[in-house]
């Protein structure tokens, strides 16, 4: 919301449109999918009153789980797209568990007794 400016349209993903057109179009195949399957047959007569149940309840929760994906969304910092991570190449890492002498640390490290045996 933060990015709006005046006179210009926003962004499908910061409109109502967008997720308005995502909750209607999931109405509309449930409306129809209830409308053909809780009829039970040919023979007998449609149940809209089902169908527009079922259509209400998943306008509803597509609507909230569409507004709630969207107040989440957050753009990513321009310097992280810059490539300026720890170890750039992996061929030779420079320290880490790969480093060259990993597995045996100097004998400073292991204290002034030396290892333990436990």
């Amino acid at each position: 919301m933060a990015d709006q400016h005046p006179g210009k349209p926003r962004k499908l993903r910061t409109s109502v449109k967008g997720p308005l057109m995502f909750s209607a179009f999931w109405a509309v195949v449930t409306f129809v999918a209830v409308l053909i399957f809780a009829s039970g047959g040919s023979a007998k007569t449609p149940r809209f009153d089902l169908a527009f149940t079922g259509a209400g309840i998943a306008f509803i929760v597509t609507l909230v789980i569409a507004a709630m994906l969207s107040m989440s969304y957050k753009e990513n910092a321009e310097h992280l797209g810059k490539g300026s991570g720890v170890n750039l190449s992996s061929k030779k890492p420079s320290h880490g568990f790969g480093a060259p002498g990993a597995q045996n640390p100097p004998a400073s490290e292991a204290g002034p007794e030396g290892p333990s045996d436990r």
